[in-house]
């Protein structure tokens, strides 16, 4: 197995199941586990009332800040929040891990997102979700190196994937 000498960073839209398997692929690999949307939770309180109180500007300040202390472990996966990539600072940190996006159907997400919390999605749901997601899927694609679609597939395959693109990359 590759030794940890960059963190693998996993990106894409609410409900592709970034944390599931985030979670999943750093058990596999040996690696620590960081999502940041919690590291934002402990220290700030919830996102929603974030978004409520600051704005979103302000939580994405606090995201950016977030992301780059879990990049600073190279043998780290992290989850960043579906958003995470808007801000520059954020994409051009990380252009020095290995960035997986997971991309994921409308159809598949709609049962992931229902009852959700989600600020952005608050009023327009599915329909919020979708015009969230195309306007950040060229964003997405930039900063991919490896992309695996979560959409129908059972998690440990998605992870067997992405462990055998790294494998891949090191050979």
């Amino acid at each position: 197995m590759p030794g940890p000498d960059r963190p693998i960073v996993v990106i894409g839209p609410m409900g592709a199941g970034k944390t599931s398997v985030g979670k999943k692929l750093a058990k596999r690999l040996g690696r620590t586990f960081v999502d940041t949307d919690r590291v934002i939770v402990r220290h700030h309180g919830p996102i929603a009332a974030l978004f409520e109180e600051h704005g979103e500007e302000r939580f994405r300040e606090i995201e950016r800040d977030a992301v780059a202390d879990a990049l600073l472990d190279p043998a780290s996966v992290i989850s960043l929040g579906g958003g995470a990539v808007l801000h520059p600072e954020t994409r051009e940190r990380l252009r020095g891990a290995r960035v997986v996006l997971l991309a994921v159907t409308p159809e598949a997400v709609a049962a992931r997102i229902q009852g959700t919390d989600r600020p952005l999605l608050q009023h327009d749901g599915l329909t919020a979700w979708q015009e969230i997601a195309e306007r950040r899927a060229p964003v997405y694609a930039s900063l991919a190196d490896f992309t695996v679609d979560t959409s129908h597939r059972p998690l440990v395959h998605v992870v067997d994937d992405i462990v055998r693109w790294i494998e891949t990359e090191h050979a």
